[in-house]
């Protein structure tokens, strides 16, 4: 059955208790979040060494993070 959360004034939202169990989390755990496709969204467990490949990996990419790149790269 799906476990529903409501977004609090802050844009925070407690994970429900059976989920936490399910994925082993804890608090001070730092999750990932992503996005899939319109509408789904991906949470993960992500620890010391992925916190460092995921900042380099957004810092790298950042200069190529605009409206013109995105319409040089469309056809490619």
């Amino acid at each position: 059955m799906p476990q529903v959360a409501k977004l609090s004034s802050k844009g925070q939202v407690t994970i429900p208790v059976e989920i936490r169990k399910i994925l082993h989390l804890k608090a001070g755990d730092t999750l990932a979040w992503g996005i899939k496709s319109k509408g789904l969204i991906t949470v993960r467990r992500v620890g010391p060494m992925a916190i460092d490949y995921l900042s380099a990996l957004s810092g790298s990419l950042s200069a190529w993070n605009s409206v013109e790149d995105d319409k040089a790269y469309r056809d490619l």
